[in-house]
């Protein structure tokens, strides 16, 4: 595999492209929008600048890590020659399907469809193709070109051949690859979200605030950031759609969204994204204060 195509120049698609195109790959990055294409090419290449300035990148890899990435507003045009297409669209199922629909269309016959859903079927994505042997997830972690595992995950009929390649591709990458199969949330979901869920409940029932509730889990259990912090990071309205995945897919109440959660993405206060969750953002996102609506909890 030499030739790569990502779909979407999104947070998750840009930081996927970049890592193949710094692992020596050829790259087609797509997305509708030139501006965002723009804005991808220039997140990543301040994303190769932090890494040459920790000394962990020479400035030659970053030169040709860029001279590796083409942009195109068509998907026909960028797929025509992929040896894989990793699909890093929004968390969408009717979106995905039609852009599956569409690589299946335009990529080669032998080319490997992926797609970095968080919580969608694979084997329903996969039922878009007339190659669902050929369709497998791919869950990089947020941020992509720092964190080390890929969930790769299996669906009804993807083939062992294709599940070995796409393990050794993430291994050429530097990622550590986890196996796992095609169930509601997959693992890394299936366990952090009614995590998440449960820690948006305690500040709903008025158990602890904010930074009461991310503080115990952050000390308490060595977790980096809170839940609370990290469901802001994550963007709300995405935890939501996996939270109603997993309450539908296994029709238990455990996962059910909580009510607040609910409120927050129907008022559009989705985290970073909009400057405002649980906390409220300023200075590029790195400054944050925990939002006026929740000080006084």
């Amino acid at each position: 595999m030499k030739k790569i195509a990502v779909i979407g120049a999104g947070t998750m698609g840009n930081g996927i492209a970049h890592i193949f195109a710094q692992a020596g790959f050829v790259v087609s990055l797509i997305d509708v929008s030139q501006p965002q294409l723009d804005k991808a090419l220039e997140t990543i290449g301040k994303n190769l600048d932090r890494q040459i300035a920790k000394g962990t990148l020479a400035h030659e890899v970053k030169e040709t890590a860029l001279k590796n990435i083409t942009t195109h507003t068509s998907l026909e045009a960028g797929v025509k020659d992929a040896d894989l297409v990793v699909e890093a669209a929004t968390e969408n199922i009717s979106l995905k399907l039609s852009i599956f629909k569409q690589m299946d269309e335009y990529a080669p016959k032998e080319c490997i469809l992926a797609t970095n859903t968080s919580s969608i079927s694979i084997t329903k994505i996969a039922a878009a193709t007339n190659r669902p042997e050929k369709v497998i997830g791919m869950h990089f972690m947020n941020p992509v070109p720092v964190m080390k595992l890929v969930e790769i995950i299996n669906g009804y009929a993807t083939l062992e051949e294709v599940t070995n390649l796409i393990v050794d591709i993430t291994r050429k990458l530097g990622k550590v690859p986890c196996i796992v199969n095609d169930y509601p949330g997959f693992v890394a979901n299936r366990v952090l979200m009614p995590m998440i869920n449960e820690a948006i409940f305690s500040l709903f029932e008025g158990v602890a605030g904010v930074e009461e509730i991310d503080t115990v889990m952050k000390l308490g259990m060595a977790h980096p950031m809170g839940p609370l912090q990290l469901a802001d990071f994550i963007g709300l309205d995405v935890c939501l759609s996996i939270l109603n995945v997993l309450h539908e897919g296994f029709g238990n109440p455990k996962y059910a969204p909580c009510p607040l959660l609910v409120n927050m993405v129907t008022a559009q206060k989705l985290g970073v994204k909009s400057g405002e969750g649980f906390y409220t953002y300023t200075a590029g996102n790195k400054d944050h204060t925990v939002s006026k609506r929740f000080q006084n909890r």
